[in-house]
């Protein structure tokens, strides 16, 4: 008879960071919600205020996210006017995305509940912990993890 030696979700990184972003997405789509913004629409907005018009491929790879469902977050946004689809002004091919005056008129507005979302955030895990947290998560976003990754001969897989 074998010993069960696989592994408990408990034990599942991915599980947890799942389950934690989850919780949080919860907590700031509530704090969000009178201006009518999600979290991720929220991030959204922020990315394009702040960089400018973007390319759907540009924004996805900067958000970190797949371009289908970007592609997916951005139709209520293009619906209400929030933000622009236009062609590339680099590549007429591609499409460009730009916050519109409405959208960061909306921005605006959902800051308070976003800096309420962060405040309450910072007192229940402490200012410390939520700082350290933040350089984590961004130097895990920022990791190659295909590189520490074994290959079938247990040798680290290599991107080049």
């Amino acid at each position: 008879m074998t010993a069960d030696i696989r592994p408990g979700p408990e034990q599942c990184n991915c599980l947890a960071v799942r389950q934690a972003a989850r919780h949080i997405t919860q907590f700031y789509d509530q704090c969000l919600a009178p201006s009518g913004l999600r979290t991720t629409q929220f991030s959204i907005l922020v990315k394009l205020k702040r960089l400018g018009p973007m390319t759907i491929n540009a924004l996805a790879a900067d958000l970190v996210m797949d371009r289908t469902t970007l592609g997916r977050n951005i139709l209520p946004l293009q619906r209400e006017g929030l933000i622009a689809v236009a062609k590339g002004s680099a590549d007429r091919r591609s499409k460009e995305l730009r916050a519109t005056e409405a959208g960061a008129e909306r921005l605006r507005a959902a800051v308070k509940g976003w800096a309420e979302a962060q405040s309450q955030f910072e007192a229940a895990f402490g200012a410390k912990r939520t700082l350290e947290l933040r350089a984590l998560l961004h130097a895990v976003s920022a990791s190659d993890l295909r590189d520490a990754a074994p290959s079938e001969t247990g040798a680290p897989i290599s991107s080049s």
